[in-house]
């Protein structure tokens, strides 16, 4: 009788369920004030044009291309829907999502007013400032309004409600979070008045989470496929498998813990930089290959090229070269001593071109043949060591990192995590840099890290 009365009692809900309506309030205000602000930028950058070209904030020319401009824009974004969650999943697309918007409204007014001929006073100067300011005034109040947001809302823009059953999970401060039994809430379908409770429980909530006994799960998923919202129902064992998604297979239910990291269209393209970048380096630093070659047969007896099997794509093996920097009897094939500071086995010119990462140059040979890319996490030795341990005793993700092809270069190095591996916490900042590497892949980064990359010859950690 007791469990009957909570269920029939539809007013006694948590007051901080209420609070759910104030992120979505939040959002729809936020999407308000970005169109305000695209409004103040574009009629700010056209009034900065019109006042440096004629002195005059709201002279004809720039106020003719607002008239047409303006309107054009808005219908261009209202499209494209750049008023909406895709601020908040990434606000820098965006920003450059705003900018094509911009530019395209630009050049269909310039364009109508070309082909109809129309008599309406133009100034090239105008346009010219008026749209690069106008475009830079639009990533930079999104940077602004993204932060601020961040800042409010702790990074959760979402209206989540957490219900737990017997269950005990870890939450942010952001999400609502309730208890079943306390409610008189029982997963399944059997009373329409608890159907009832349940629904006025989650209609203010977006996002719901459930965490409960294996046993309860089924009978969960029945409420919340009828509820109205992203249901979601917690699955401690799937931890383990870091499952992605659910898939399906012959009509069995499947879990997808892994995919490539870069798709069939990204693989051309970085393989296209590589071959591109290679044969420039290739070119110009022939004369450096070849000082370093002489040098290195002087200097010490044995063979100019080392080459040490390494881990690549799909962890597979291969053979990576490198400019001999060791006494050719002394050179650890295996990777089983990380190079120190000072280390009696480097040569005279061994020291020289590893401080100028100059041995690392006949990698670009690895890079023409498909081996190695340019950018990507560096591939270690098949014996190196953090500390006492192999690098994948350390930590199991190590192997994730093998998903892509090594690099020459990569967003650890230029992060300074260089040098020997004496302790195991010397591998995970490397680690953690090129899993993060892996997750965010873009061209331009590639292009950044490749340019940051001079910059690491004179690293303190480099020796």
């Amino acid at each position: 009788m007791t469990v009957d009365r909570r269920i029939r009692a539809v007013d006694d809900l948590p007051d901080p369920v209420g609070s759910l309506d104030d992120r979505r309030t939040l959002r729809l205000r936020t999407y308000l004030l970005l169109a305000v602000l695209d409004l103040a930028a574009i009629v700010g950058a056209f009034g900065i044009a019109n006042l440096l070209r004629f002195d005059d904030l709201l002279a004809r020319p720039g106020a003719n291309v607002l008239f047409a401009l303006l309107p054009t824009y808005f219908a261009i974004v209202a499209e494209r829907r750049l008023y909406s969650a895709t601020f908040f999943i990434s606000w820098r697309r965006n920003a450059f999502a705003a900018i094509r918007s911009f530019g395209t409204a630009l050049v269909a007014v310039l364009l109508l007013a070309f082909y109809l001929q129309a008599e309406l006073q133009m100034s090239r100067t105008v346009v010219s400032i008026g749209g690069m300011l106008g475009a830079g005034a639009l990533v930079l109040t999104r940077g602004g309004v993204h932060y601020w947001m961040m800042r409010i809302t702790g990074g959760e823009t979402v209206s989540t409600l957490v219900v737990t059953d017997r269950t005990r999970i870890a939450t942010t401060g952001a999400a609502v979070v309730v208890d079943a039994e306390d409610l008189g809430i029982r997963p399944g379908i059997g009373a329409p008045q608890m159907l009832n409770r349940f629904g006025l429980l989650v209609r203010r909530a977006e996002r719901v989470v459930i965490a409960c006994p294996p046993d309860h799960r089924e009978g969960w998923a029945m409420l919340l496929r009828g509820a109205n919202v992203q249901g979601e129902i917690v699955v401690t064992e799937l931890a383990a498998l870091g499952t992605l998604r659910a898939s399906r297979y012959a009509g069995q239910p499947t879990l997808v813990v892994s995919v490539g990291p870069l798709d069939l269209r990204n693989r051309v393209l970085k393989r296209g930089f590589d071959l591109s970048v290679a044969l420039v380096v290739a070119m110009f630093a022939s004369p450096v290959l070849l000082v370093a070659a002489v040098a290195i047969r002087l200097d010490s007896k044995g063979s100019i090229l080392f080459r040490q099997p390494r881990m690549g794509r799909g962890n597979r093996l291969f053979s990576m070269y490198k400019f001999r920097s060791m006494h050719d009897d002394l050179c650890d094939v295996d990777g089983n001593q990380s190079t120190s500071r000072g280390d009696p086995r480097v040569t005279r010119v061994g020291r020289v071109i590893r401080r100028l990462s100059i041995d690392e140059l006949p990698q670009i040979l690895n890079v023409l043949r498909g081996d190695m890319s340019i950018v990507g996490p560096r591939p270690h030795a098949l014996g190196s060591l953090a500390g006492e341990q192999l690098f994948w005793e350390v930590d199991g993700r190590y192997w994730d990192r093998h998903a892509i092809k090594p690099g020459i270069t990569g967003l650890a190095q230029i992060s300074g995590f260089r040098g020997a591996t004496s302790q195991a916490s010397d591998l995970e900042g490397r680690l953690d840099a090129d899993l993060a590497y892996m997750r965010g892949w873009t061209i331009w980064r590639d292009l950044r890290i490749l340019l940051a990359t001079t910059l690491v010859p004179f690293h303190r950690h480099a020796f």
